[in-house]
């Protein structure tokens, strides 16, 4: 039998190793899955006899190495920056990859060796990045085939909390990574093109310039920049269009508040505060207002940030237990950024019996030979979770992972090198087992709005 090796067990990963499982004796494979916490594997595999948890410190080359010689693929869903260390035994040992993660630099140096080995580095194959290439893709495709010039694309998606769990004023939880919510926009300006002028947005205005969506039967959503829409104007084939936009989603409101905090400097992930363990969560805020003898951490907060007190905006950040006085920040030498991961954990965990909801729209503005009409495809994708563990992140990211592992290792996937699932020899396929599990793109066609004024 084949071997499959998976690396790191997290939240992302409950519908990729239970579709996995699924499988091992339809496709003949065993699944050996490593990471730090042997119980969070046993949790996941039950008594599965053809499934096997380790325990493995990745750092531990001698341990590491031995696994991924013996794996035919191997998927890394470990964090980003361990991927290298991953890919280069990977390459060492001529075993096929898989990750969820955006390809760095480390990865695109090995291209060269990794074609001349004849080995699939498969990456970006998760939700976004993953989900979003394949749908954008075959959308720009099937325009391109009838002779069609793609001029505008926008690109939305967003985690966000289904309507039935939906109690929380701020109209989100966390079904993925909280530190990467916390830290979103961070590292350098989002950039993008509109009507064929360069934009860009510095962090602390990123959550300022937004935008509002509609998805039939799901209501109102505002949006707000990724860091980088330009990186895939080469990949996508766009170099003729002169709007590429791409951003997150989140419910109305949330932007306008979460702006605040960033005007506030409770985001900042650069340096670390003094005795950070020991101060309250009032404390923690007051640190970052002006000093002043009598006035309250409630009024000083307000007045920094110009809210009124029957500003709907305010109750959002009471419901955040900012100003408890009792429970304490418990982190030494915590940067700002991890004390708020901290508070908002608290409160925007999604509950065992919650569901979370994955959105995505594409737009598509493309001309036609012999009209000066500009024509416009809408396509939108709801996934709903089906609780806390099951949840529609963890299938949007782990379902193409684990699809497109059992084609590699199938050999239905053969075209080596670093690269993202941009071709039709990946996406066709991916995409069309995906509605199985109900991940359906809803794609038609409207009149052109011009795109939005940003």
């Amino acid at each position: 039998m084949k071997n499959i090796l998976l690396f790191g067990s997290g939240r992302s990963t409950s519908s990729l190793i239970k579709y996995l499982l699924e499988r091992t004796e339809t496709h003949q494979f065993k699944l050996h899955i490593a990471d730090q916490s042997i119980t969070s594997i046993q949790d996941k595999i039950a008594n599965n006899p053809n499934a096997f948890a380790i325990a493995l410190d990745i750092h531990n080359d001698t341990e590491r190495t031995k696994l991924i010689e013996k794996a035919d693929v191997v998927i890394s869903m470990m964090p980003a920056f361990l991927h290298p260390i991953i890919a280069t035994d990977c390459l060492t040992y001529g075993k096929h990859l898989v990750t969820a993660s955006y390809i760095s630099n480390e990865l695109k140096e090995m291209d060269a060796e990794v074609k001349a080995k004849g080995l699939i580095f498969m990456n970006e194959c998760g939700l976004d990045p993953g989900i979003d290439h394949m749908s954008a893709m075959k959308v720009l495709d099937e325009i391109r085939e009838k002779g069609g010039n793609p001029v505008h694309f926008e690109s939305f998606c967003g985690g966000l909390v289904a309507p039935e769990s939906d109690d929380n004023i701020w109209k989100y939880k966390f079904s993925w990574n909280p530190r990467n919510v916390v830290v979103a926009g961070q590292g350098g300006a989002a950039k993008f093109l509109q009507q064929g002028t360069y934009k860009y947005i510095p962090y602390q205005r990123i959550f300022k310039r937004t935008e509002f969506l509609e998805i039939e039967g799901f209501g109102r959503f505002e949006a707000y920049a990724n860091r980088d829409s330009l990186g895939y104007r080469e990949a996508y084939g766009l170099q003729n269009a002169h709007t590429i936009y791409r951003g997150t989603m989140r419910r109305v409101g949330y932007s306008r508040a979460w702006n605040m905090l960033v005007q506030l400097g409770v985001t900042d992930d650069t340096y670390t505060i003094e005795d950070s363990e020991n101060m309250t969560y009032r404390e923690f805020i007051n640190s970052f207002l002006y000093y002043h003898p009598s006035d309250s951490v409630e009024v000083k907060f307000r007045l920094t940030l110009n809210v009124e007190q029957d500003d709907t905006v305010w109750d959002k950040f009471v419901a955040l237990d900012l100003f408890n006085n009792d429970k304490k920040v418990g982190l030494k030498n915590a940067t700002p950024a991890q004390v708020m991961e901290k508070i908002l954990s608290e409160k925007w965990t999604l509950q065992p019996t919650d569901k979370d909801m994955i959105v995505m729209y594409h737009k598509f503005g493309y001309t036609m030979p012999g009209s000066t009409e500009t024509f416009q495809i809408d396509a939108t994708m709801v996934c709903l979770g089906e609780d806390a563990v099951l949840t529609g992140m963890a299938k949007t990211v782990g379902l193409p992972v684990g699809i497109i592992t059992l084609k590699i290792l199938n050999g239905e996937i053969t075209t080596p090198g670093i690269q993202m699932p941009l071709t039709k020899e990946v996406y066709e396929p991916v995409l069309k087992e995906l509605e199985t599990f109900g991940i359906i793109f809803q794609e038609k066609e409207v009149p052109y709005d011009g795109g939005m004024i940003r």
